[in-house]
């Protein structure tokens, strides 16, 4: 469990330090940049220069366009070490924080995803996202959404694509597996995890 903490803390990390926001504010410091990255469908595959667990993940923005600003932001990081996904998704502040957020398509709906921090950029659910989940996405046939519930109740939508999903995956899964080293202290050889969509 501690080794899963510890990924799961290794992943945040690098979602914080990917963590643009597209304010004009200026920053102390610039966030990491990829040092690869590829767009597949609406989503954007990027793989970072440092040593994690998940060192790759595939990402989609969606930015109000006349401010530029966030709407919301959805990373999702493969760890190969225990075959295991990590969500990280960003919305706007002024959200009610005990109802969460809850993730819908045609073929999912999760339960209601608690936040784990707030800063002046948004709120964020942080968090292991099931395997199960990861697949009924890829089986969806249209697009999908985030439920959002605002301070005084009212229930917002905000749509996201899933447009090229499936192959983005494969991809960041691929990427991840190539690019994680080996544990040292390895006994046996390690399982294959399974395929993935």
């Amino acid at each position: 469990m501690k080794f899963v903490q510890a990924c799961v803390a290794g992943a945040f990390a690098l979602a914080l330090l990917s963590i643009g926001t597209a304010s004009a504010d200026p920053a102390p410091s610039a966030p990491l940049q990829p040092s690869e990255s590829k767009t597949v469908g609406d989503w954007t595959v990027r793989c970072y220069p440092v040593a994690s667990p998940s060192p790759c993940d595939m990402y989609e923005l969606l930015a109000n366009k006349q401010t530029n600003q966030r709407v919301m932001s959805l990373s999702l990081a493969y760890m190969p070490a225990g075959d295991r996904h990590v969500i990280q998704i960003a919305v706007p502040l002024g959200v009610s924080i005990p109802s969460g957020l809850i993730i819908e398509s045609d073929t999912y709906m999760s339960p209601a995803l608690h936040y784990r921090r707030c800063d002046r950029a948004g709120c964020y659910v942080e968090m292991i996202f099931d395997n199960a989940a990861v697949t009924s996405l890829a089986n969806a046939t249209g697009p999908a959404k985030i439920k959002i519930v605002a301070d005084g109740g009212k229930v917002f939508e905000i749509p996201f694509s899933l447009k090229g999903y499936s192959d983005a995956h494969g991809a960041m899964v691929d990427l991840a597996r190539k690019k994680t080293t080996k544990p040292a202290q390895s006994t046996s050889p390690a399982t294959p995890a399974p395929a993935t969509p």
